[in-house]
């Protein structure tokens, strides 16, 4: 069940409310399957209410699509950006790694319906990239101003596209990447392995 996020909208529905239920069954139907595979009867059986209910809450599915897609960007925004410039400065490689983990561990069907609408190129993929791809420019971009980058990282642009393709990448990838390890990729032990990995790439390649 995809957890509950404070995004700072408070048309987003509470835990109690059916219409988080819903929304919830809706975010991982569509993760697993893709939105055009489901339908209304099949996300009414999965939150386990009436399909009645489920069209009292949200009418059509492209509403319920709507405020899938409104909390996924609220749950990526809130867990990944730094409002405060001083505080995005200052974050280091470790910290960024461990906020994208703590996304994957917590969210796992927002991640996955992420990853999905980026491949599926659906409006809500291009949306979610651009928020990501802007919230790595901001801390990127303060590294520069504060003299943390690489002497030969000139093009900040890139050095911001190229942590977050490694973590998208993987993700997008994650069944052909988990062929070559022990166990899931989201396993704790898995996930620290990749987390050593892609800080050392960064640090070594990226940071001074």
């Amino acid at each position: 069940m995809a957890k509950e996020c404070d995004t700072g909208d408070a048309s987003t529905p509470a835990r109690s409310d059916s219409g988080a239920v819903i929304r919830n069954a809706a975010l991982q139907r569509f993760a697993a399957h893709g939105v055009a595979a489901t339908t209304l009867r099949l996300i009414a059986h999965d939150a386990g209410v009436s399909l009645g209910l489920v069209q009292h809450r949200f009418g059509t599915k492209e509403r319920l699509v709507q405020a899938v897609d409104q909390y996924v960007l609220g749950v990526v925004q809130s867990q990944l950006s730094l409002d405060d410039p001083q505080a995005a400065a200052e974050e280091t490689v470790e910290d960024t790694g461990r906020r994208v983990l703590g996304l994957i561990t917590d969210y796992p069907e927002v991640v996955d319906y992420v990853a999905r609408a980026m491949v599926d190129e659906t409006p809500i993929g291009t949306r979610a990239f651009d928020a990501l791809f802007a919230i790595g420019r901001q801390r990127w971009g303060r590294r520069a101003e504060h003299d943390q980058l690489h002497p030969d990282v000139d093009d900040v642009t890139w050095a911001a596209l190229n942590p977050m393709l490694l973590a998208l990448g993987t993700i997008i990838l994650r069944r052909h990447v988990e062929r070559q390890l022990p166990e899931p990729l989201t396993k704790p032990a898995q996930l620290q392995r990749w987390e050593t990995s892609v800080n050392s790439l960064l640090r070594q390649g990226q940071m001074r």
